[in-house]
C-alpha cells in the first residue's frame, strides 16, 4: 500500500508568526532603550554644563570678595586700606577647599601671628599658588591669611573672617602672616620687613590689638618660626617696637583715640 507523504503541520505557522512578532517587539524595545539612553546622556551633559556654569559663577564671586566683607555699604578695599596705613594688598582669595581654605569662621581675633616660609627665594605668588594647589595635591593642610613677598608685595589668600591653617592651637583666633626671605637665616629683607610692620600694625589697629598680641609661631608651638626672629630675640623685640609705633600712626588715620 502506497503511503502518503507527510505534510507540514499547520500548527507551526502560528509559532513562526509569533517569533516574527516577538522579534519586532524586541527591535522596538531595543530602539526605545537606545533613545532613552541617548536622552539620559543628553540630560547628564546638560546637568554637567549647568554645574560648571554655577561653579564658575561662585568662584568669580569668591575671588572678588575682600577681607572686609562684613562691612556694610560702600566699597572697602586695597585703596581704602592704604589710606588707613596698610601696604597695598593684592586680594587673591584661595578657592574654598578643606586643605587650605576650609571656610571655618574666625570668631574673634586675639593675635597676629608672624611666620616665615622656610623656602628661601620663593615669592609671595609662589607661596599663594602652593596653597591653592593643595586643593588638588592634598599634600598637607596649610595656608595663611597673608603672604608678604621679597619686594614687600602683599597677597591676601583668606578673608580675615575665616580661619587659616598656620598657627596650630591659635588657628581659631589668629590672623597669620607668612613672610618670604632670601636665605636660610630667615632674615626678612628691608622691603619685606617694612611691609610686615605696616600690615601687622594696620591689623592691630583695625581689630583693637596691641603689639603684645603680635606673636611668633614659636610662641605657640616652640617651632623655629620665624627662624631669624627666634634666633635673635632682640630683632623680634625691635620689630614689635616698630609695629607699636606704626599702630599709633594708623589709629590716627582711622580716627581711633
Amino acid at each position: 500500500m502506497k503511503r502518503k507523504s507527510a505534510r507540514p503541520s499547520f500548527s507551526r505557522r502560528p509559532s513562526f508568526h509569533k517569533r516574527e512578532k516577538l522579534d519586532k517587539a524586541g527591535r522596538i524595545r531595543q530602539r526605545n532603550q537606545r533613545v532613552a539612553f541617548l536622552v539620559f546622556l543628553l540630560l547628564l551633559f546638560l546637568t554637567g554644563i549647568i554645574i560648571l556654569v554655577v561653579r564658575h559663577g561662585q568662584k568669580q564671586q569668591e575671588n572678588t570678595e575682600t577681607s572686609q566683607e562684613a562691612d556694610e555699604g560702600e566699597h572697602y578695599g586695597p585703596e581704602e586700606w592704604m589710606a588707613e596705613g596698610a601696604p597695598y594688598i593684592d586680594v587673591q582669595l584661595l578657592t574654598p577647599n578643606e586643605y587650605s581654605r576650609p571656610q571655618l569662621p574666625l570668631n574673634q581675633v586675639d593675635y597676629i601671628a608672624i611666620h616665615y616660609t622656610a623656602n628661601p627665594g620663593a615669592t609671595a605668588q609662589n607661596n599663594r599658588d602652593y596653597f591653592e594647589n593643595l586643593a588638588i595635591s592634598h599634600e598637607a593642610k596649610v595656608s595663611s591669611h597673608f603672604v608678604v613677598g621679597l619686594e614687600g608685595d602683599v597677597i591676601q589668600c583668606i578673608p580675615t573672617s575665616e580661619m587659616s591653617y598656620a598657627t596650630n592651637s591659635r588657628n581659631m583666633d589668629s590672623i597669620s602672616i607668612e613672610c618670604c626671605h632670601m636665605d636660610d637665616t630667615g632674615a626678612f629683607g628691608q622691603a619685606t620687613y617694612d611691609s610686615v610692620v605696616r600690615l601687622a600694625a594696620w591689623l592691630c589697629a583695625r581689630f583693637g590689638l596691641t603689639s603684645e598680641q603680635v606673636i611668633r609661631h614659636y610662641d605657640v608651638t616652640g617651632k623655629d618660626c620665624p627662624k631669624y626672629y627666634v634666633d635673635h630675640p632682640d630683632a623680634w623685640e625691635q620689630m614689635k617696637a616698630d609695629i607699636s609705633a606704626q599702630i599709633t600712626v594708623d589709629q590716627g588715620l582711622m580716627g581711633i583715640s
